[in-house]
Parts: C-alpha cells; sequence; structure tokens
C-alpha cells in the first residue's frame, strides 16, 4: 500500500467521525416565580423537545423584587420541573441561586447521538411509508379509466 493511499483513507475516516460527531448544546428554558399553568406546560414541551434531541437543559427561573426573599418556591418550581423531565433527562446540577436568578441543569438520558441516530431512522422510515403510499395510490389517468 502506498502512503498517499493510506494518507488518503486515514483523511476520509477522520471525515466521517466529525460528521458522526455530535456536540451536546445547553438549551435555556426560562420562567418566572409565578408562572400560570398553560405557560409552565409550553415551557415544558419545549424542554422535552430539546433533551429528545439530546441536548442539555439549563431551567432558570427569574426572581423579581420581593420574589428573591421566597427561593424555596424556586427551588419547589425547579424539583416540580424535574420531576415532569424525569423520562427525558435527570438532573445534573442541583438548584443554585446566581445572583437574581436560580439555576438547574438536566441532562437527557439519550445522549446526542444515539437521538441524532434515531431521528434519521424515524425520518427515513416515513420517507420510505410516502414511497411506497405514493406507488400504491393510482394515477389520475387510472382513475378516469
Amino acid at each position: 500500500m502506498d502512503y498517499g493511499k493510506f494518507k488518503y483513507e486515514a483523511a476520509q475516516k477522520a471525515k466521517e467521525a466529525r460528521r458522526n460527531q455530535a456536540n451536546t448544546i445547553l438549551k435555556e428554558v426560562r420562567f418566572r416565580l409565578k408562572i400560570e399553568a398553560h405557560d409552565y406546560t409550553t415551557k415544558l414541551k419545549r424542554a422535552e423537545g430539546f433533551l429528545k434531541a439530546g441536548d442539555k437543559v439549563k431551567a432558570m427561573i427569574l426572581f423579581r423584587g420581593r420574589e428573591q426573599s421566597r427561593p424555596e418556591q424556586g427551588v419547589r418550581l425547579l424539583k416540580k420541573f424535574a420531576e415532569d423531565v424525569a423520562e427525558f433527562g435527570t438532573v445534573e446540577s442541583n438548584p443554585t441561586i446566581d445572583g437574581r436568578n436560580m439555576v438547574m441543569v438536566i441532562a437527557p438520558v439519550k445522549n446526542k447521538s444515539e437521538a441524532k441516530a434515531e431521528q434519521n431512522a424515524v425520518r427515513a422510515a416515513n420517507k420510505q411509508a410516502a414511497r411506497e403510499a405514493k406507488a400504491g395510490a393510482p394515477t389520475p389517468a387510472e382513475d378516469a379509466e
């Protein structure tokens, strides 16, 4: 084997490895201490989507004015949030106060590459089903007969 061929194959392997590598991104979900039920469910669904995609979620509560004197309510809200997304992720760092904010990080159950592979498999299955449906459906010319 000559050196040029070896070098080329090594470069191709490195390129393939880089393409398959998936970086975990930290996504952020912000809410206030006095959040309404519907707003909370919206933020919850958003966080679940991030976790399903294999990204970490940083849940942040913004405190204003007198709300800062009630950090236990913030901890309670973040614990509830963690329980609601427990199916998709686990708590990586417990709630901590950072200035006027309370922060908690949730890591996904599946890593990014597994989530990406699963998503590609679902996409391929959907494409195949669409092709089969299109092939099985009669064309307008056949309907006229």
